[in-house]
């Protein structure tokens, strides 16, 4: 009977359909499971979809290829899974084979067996386990090597020791000890229901705490939560509850957050709270150590998982509930190629297991927001701080009469030197790394502009370089102007590099501690940087968007923040959105304490009457009058977008491809094409950028247009000409 069926591949190109195969003999593979095809010359590997019946090929049967091998005894990819990644591939109009390639860690993507692998992890060995620490009181870090190894008798792997901020040589120095050994662990054994997950009791929760634990609990099979609490007023305690819920019962707990720098944080406070296995998974492991994590969730033995954007796809062998901390955040959308949203699929995901799911954020992004007054999330309010801490206060500096060349004002400058000399610690927040934006001739205006892109190339002093942030374009600092030959060049505006050069100047023996993505680019630099914070004292902070998110910095008690007025002056209308979330993030950083907290916000426009309200706390009634303005305008989450975006060599073709596209789209239903247009930055990596938007009051008006729009753009002369990409759902338009 084998002969007479069709076996249907997902294959890894970028074509929107399955292909039709031939079974190989012997018995037919399982959907979700790997096989190895021909497809045109090449060998590929693809994922077994569904067995169909021969007369549903449209291909003569005599014209189909046998596949060459099945990889798999059993799929790699759960029912669950399959139906995420085709939900995806239907609403995101992407090809299914590429979105698998997502779901799938790389190694599985190439014929590696399915079986998990074994790992080298350290732990300690029978001497080890009595060694009293005190007897390293001269040596901290074997100390802290044991005391963490003590606390995890199976043992450690390498991303593990790394997410806890242990380096190889005091693991080493213990080796040489015989305190403790490197072995190939083996499979952890689950402990019992019966037995608590729980390594330390749970904190006292406040009342609103109470009431967001036990809804969360008592909830029976899909339920989505927003878990809407003001920065500090602990949200992690409410998820920590509400996941021993799940433990205790045997289940599993999928945990998003939206960046690696996160997640060394969160895996101490769970490993600190649960006696059970916790995996990570994101882009900072190896292949191996993801694959490992992979299948540590899949079968069972990681009872917590944590991780980035891509751990939604994550199988599970009992899931119980689904967290997205920072849910607002624009990291969890993917930003090329397969261009879904993690959020969004993390609501899918927990409908289709039947499981709770949590998205908890201080400031709701607006359609989810919308979502919870409309009924179909349920809404969780945390408007007190933990403890004794308060809101944090923000006032409005006004800088409009500061020179150009001064980035800190003196009020700002005198906050600072007031917070270091009581012993605290202060934030000064900019997000522009580099050390100055641009260089700027004063004799011709010439300016430090990237030769592939409509934008400045960054100083970046300490490597004696400019570079461009959007191609990464780098040349040496010009000694004279490229145009006219004067020496006469000097910087405009400030970045990180800048601002902690004078703050050296300005508080030569105060400890600075800058942390943006040129000072944490080597493995460990980012966790040794926030550890050197979490010790205390007095200390200066300077930083970008990375210190804004999920840190609980217990001795900050000042921020300043540069540059605030950008987002409300973007071409984007998503950008006082996202400028009021990134204010108020950063304002939650002070006063954890009881002690409290203040962000000087720096401003050019301090009339601003969006700023003003922003400045009363009080992220909901600034929400309510965004939403006013976007129901006026149809916009999100009033209506539904998507973005089409043409790059090509010449400045006209993309817009000329879009043109005719859209021209074949009728025009019904109040579906509106706004474009095309060039982009706002209409040349990056030496591209010409073009871009269409639809906008229609009804999702499926919208999704009804998709294929049609697509279908012409793919028919086109210039689509040969032209790289096109379609963004449903786009949170950037810039």
């Amino acid at each position: 009977m084998a002969q007479h069926n069709l076996i249907r591949v997902a294959v890894p190109v970028p074509l929107r359909r399955l292909f039709d195969y031939l079974p190989a003999g012997g018995p037919l593979p399982a959907p979700g499971c790997r096989c190895e095809v021909a497809f045109g010359n090449r060998r590929l590997i693809g994922v077994v979809w569904e067995i169909a019946a021969p007369g549903d090929t449209d291909q003569p049967l005599n014209k189909l290829r046998p596949i060459e091998r099945v990889l798999d005894s059993r799929p790699v990819l759960d029912s669950d899974l399959r139906e995420l990644c085709q939900r995806a591939a239907t609403y995101y109009q992407h090809p299914i084979g590429e979105v698998l390639q997502t779901a799938l860690p790389v190694l599985l993507r190439q014929d590696t067996p399915a079986d998990r692998p074994g790992e080298l992890v350290w732990r300690l060995t029978a001497r080890g386990r009595f060694a009293d620490p005190a007897q390293l009181s001269r040596a901290p870090r074997q100390q802290q090597a044991l005391t963490i190894l003590a606390e995890h008798p199976h043992g450690l792997s390498r991303p593990m020791l790394t997410s806890l901020g242990l380096t190889s040589p005091p693991l080493r120095a213990l080796e040489k000890k015989g305190w403790a050994e490197l072995v190939l662990d083996e499979p952890t054994p689950l402990p019992p229901t019966s037995q608590s997950p729980l390594a330390e009791p749970p904190l006292t929760a406040t009342p609103e705490q109470d009431a967001a634990i036990r809804a969360i609990i008592a909830s029976e099979g899909f339920a989505p939560f927003l878990l809407d609490g003001v920065t500090g007023s602990g949200k992690t305690e409410v998820y920590l509850q509400a996941m021993a819920h799940q433990l205790a019962h045997g289940r599993q707990v999928l945990v998003l957050v939206p960046e690696i720098g996160l997640t060394p944080q969160t895996i101490r406070r769970f490993r600190s709270r649960f006696s059970v296995p916790v995996t990570v998974l994101h882009s900072g492991l190896s292949d191996r150590e993801r694959f490992k994590a992979w299948c540590d969730a899949r079968d069972g033995q990681a009872r917590i998982v944590l991780g980035t954007r891509s751990a939604i796809f994550t199988p599970l062998a009992a899931p119980g509930l689904i967290i997205v901390d920072e849910a607002h955040d624009t990291s969890f959308k993917q930003q090329d190629g397969f261009r879904y949203s993690a959020r969004d699929l993390a609501v899918w995901r927990a409908q289709m297991l039947d499981v709770p799911v949590v998205l908890g954020t201080a400031t709701p992004a607006l359609e989810t927001l919308y979502q919870a007054q409309s009924g179909r999330y349920r809404a969780l309010r945390l408007t007190h701080r933990a403890g004794e801490a308060r809101p944090p206060v923000i006032q409005l500096e006004d800088c409009r009469g500061l020179p150009a060349d001064t980035p800190l004002s003196p009020r700002s400058l005198e906050a600072l030197g007031a917070t270091l000399k009581a012993g605290r610690q202060a934030l000064v927040f900019i997000n522009r790394r580099g050390y100055a934006p641009m260089l700027l001739c004063q004799d011709c205006d010439w300016q430090s502009e990237c030769g592939r892109c409509d934008a400045h190339m960054t100083w970046h002093r300490a490597a004696r370089e400019l570079r461009c942030h959007h191609c990464d374009h780098r040349r040496p600092i010009p000694h004279r102007c490229p145009q006219c030959g004067s020496q006469h060049l000097r910087d405009m505006g400030a970045g990180t590099e800048k601002l902690e050069a004078l703050l050296r100047r300005q508080f030569a023996d105060a400890r600075l501690i800058r942390i943006d993505r040129d000072t944490t680019r080597r493995k460990g630099s980012l966790d040794a940087s926030l550890e050197d914070i979490q010790r205390g004292g007095a200390a200066i902070l300077v930083g970008t968007q990375m210190l804004a998110k999920g840190h609980h910095f217990s001795a900050l008690d000042l921020a300043v923040m540069l540059d605030a007025d950008a987002g409300f002056l973007s071409a984007d209308f998503r950008g006082p959105e996202q400028a009021a979330q990134l204010i108020l993030q950063v304002a939650g950083r002070t006063g954890r304490s009881d002690r409290p907290g203040r962000l000087l916000l720096q401003t050019r426009q301090p009339d601003n009457p969006l700023l003003q309200l922003l400045c009363q706390g009080n992220y909901h009634r600034f929400a309510e009058q965004l939403l006013a303005e976007r129901r006026q305008t149809g916009l999100p989450p009033f209506g539904f977008l998507a973005l089409v975006r043409a790059e090509s060599l010449q400045p006209d073709a993309g817009l000329t491809l879009l043109q005719d596209a859209g021209d074949a789209l009728p025009l019904d239903g109040g579906l509106q094409l706004l474009g095309p247009v060039p982009a706002p930055m209409e040349r990056r990596q030496g591209r010409f950028r073009s871009q269409l938007l639809l906008l229609a009051p009804t999702r499926g008006l919208l999704h009804r247009q998709l294929p049609p729009l697509l279908a012409a753009l793919n028919a086109h002369p210039l689509a040969r000409k032209c790289r096109w990409h379609l963004d449903v759902d786009p949170t950037d338009l810039l």
